[in-house]
Order: structure tokens, then C-alpha cells, then sequence
């Protein structure tokens, strides 16, 4: 069965993936179009630009939520030749400029264990990097409609970008929310995640329908509860780390279930440890 988009709101459109349950998304304008995260390989890119085209022939960009592979290696394809742009928050740009065989092979060690499979094809995928860079905020005129682009702060990772489409009260979070497994904080900024949520709250109505990174479309309750989640493990990490709690300890009482938490908590306590 081929890969395809399921409108969400008026234009806006998600294509949810089994492998990974990793989330596209397809705004289009009057004029143009936008697709935001590209998947994890060509052949993902491949039938995405298939499924895009049975709903637009407006020319696109694109935009990386974050640079893990799952949201960006699918970069080149989707751009296509020649490219057109791709958008990114300036630190994960950054990120996809390194040496082409680093990306990879953090690419291939995230994936060897559970699917060595998909491990070995990232092992030889093309990094199409950003051309594009965001610090703050910027704005994609679709024609007749907009796309805001928003770092809200540091969170799942050190360049998470959201895309806004206000006429649509659409919301896309990239993996600052997850549905259906728990938030991953491999290199996140436990910290800090709470205020960005909270950056992002601020802009959702109870209406308003919000695109995880993965998983189904949630709305602002969801993210609230998240959020509340997200609170709760801020306040055990700076708590466990001032009595000197050993991490385990720590993770046995923490939100998102112990392993998870356990990698949250490391990183918390050393950032707080830097800080001294």
C-alpha cells in the first residue's frame, strides 16, 4: 500500500509512517507549498514526493524539525534538482554540515540494535544539509497563507524549530511531543524542555490541532499533560541532584518510565554539575 497524507486541517496534511511512526507534513498555499521533516531514507523521500504530488504541483520547500536522521535524510530527494530550499534551525544546520561520515555513523549506532536492516541503508544515505537558517523566527509565504518558523528554545534538542500555520490553527512540534512512546532525551536539555513546551502553549488554543514528531495528531490537552510530565522530571532531576541521589534511584520515581528517564537525569545532573 503506498504512502499516504491525510488532511488534518484545511491544506494541511500528514503522512504517518509505520517504521519509526515518524510524522511529514504538507502545507499548501495558493502559490507554493511546504513539506516539513523528509523521513529517514530515500526510498521514505521517494514515496512522499509521490503522495505529495497526487495532492499539489505547487513548488515546494522544506523544513527540518530537528537533525535527526529520521526527520532529514530524505532531504535530497525531496528537494530535488534543482533543490529547492530547506529550512532549519541554525544549530541543527550546523549539525548537518559535518563531515557527511559522522552523521552517518551516529545514524547507524541509534539503529544497529533494533533495526540493523535500516541501520546499514543509513549507513549509506546522502545528508542533503539546510541552505536555509533560523535563529528565532522566520515566515514562508505559501501564497495567500503562512508558515511561521519558530525555535520556542532547547528541548529535545539543541535546534528544535516548530512550524506555524495560523490560518489553520495547526501546530507542528516536531519531537518536542511525542504520542504514542515516550518524549527521547539521548542529547535533549531536560532543563530547559519544560519552558519551551511552555513557549508553545502559549500559542495553542483548545482547538488547535498539534503534529507530534511521532504518532497521532494530539491537541493542546495532550501537550498540557506533557508538559506537566516534562515539570515533574525537571523538578526530580535538581532535587535528586542537590541530595545526591543516585540516578537509578532518581528514574525508579520519574515520568516516562525509568530507562528513559535514567538518560533524562544523567544529562540533567551534568548540566547541573557544570553550572557549579
Amino acid at each position: 500500500m503506498s504512502a499516504t497524507f491525510v488532511e488534518v486541517a484545511d491544506r494541511v496534511y500528514v503522512l504517518r509512517r509505520h517504521l519509526l511512526d515518524v510524522n511529514s507534513t504538507l502545507i499548501v498555499g495558493d502559490t507554493a507549498a511546504l513539506v516539513v521533516d523528509t523521513g529517514a531514507t530515500a526510498a521514505d523521500a521517494t514515496e512522499l514526493v509521490a503522495a505529495a504530488r497526487r495532492l499539489t504541483g505547487r513548488p515546494w520547500s522544506v523544513v527540518n524539525t530537528h537533525h535527526h536522521f529520521d526527520h532529514c535524510f530524505g532531504n535530497r530527494t525531496v528537494a530535488g534538482d534543482p533543490p529547492a530550499e530547506v529550512w532549519a534551525h541554525q544549530e541543527a544546520a550546523r549539525l548537518l554540515r559535518r563531515p557527511v561520515e559522522v552523521i552517518r555513523a551516529e545514524a547507524y549506532q541509534e539503529m544497529a540494535a533494533s533495526h540493523p536492516r535500516l541501520a546499514e541503508r543509513l549507513n549509506q544515505a546522502a545528508v542533503h544539509p539546510p541552505d536555509r537558517t533560523v535563529t528565532r523566527t522566520a515566515t514562508v509565504d505559501l501564497g495567500g497563507r503562512t508558515a511561521q518558523l519558530w525555535h520556542p528554545g532547547r528541548g529535545h534538542t539543541i535546534g528544535d524549530l516548530v512550524v506555524h500555520v495560523p490560518d489553520a490553527d495547526v501546530l507542528i512540534a516536531g519531537d518536542l511531543v511525542e504520542q504514542g512512546a515516550p518524549p527521547t532525551f539521548d542529547d535533549a536539555y531536560p532543563l530547559e524542555w519544560p519552558d519551551t513546551v511552555a513557549e508553545m502553549l502559549r500559542r495553542l488554543g483548545p482547538a488547535s490541532v498539534v503534529v507530534p514528531g511521532h504518532g497521532a495528531c494530539v491537541d493542546a490537552a495532550f501537550v498540557q499533560a506533557q508538559h506537566t510530565d516534562l515539570v515533574a522530571l525537571d523538578w526530580l532531576i535538581r532535587q535528586g541532584h542537590a541530595d545526591g541521589a543516585p540516578v537509578d534511584r532518581v528514574a525508579a520515581e520519574a515520568p516516562f518510565g525509568p530507562q528513559v528517564a535514567a538518560v533524562a537525569i544523567a544529562r540533567g545532573y551534568a548540566e547541573l554539575g557544570n553550572r557549579a
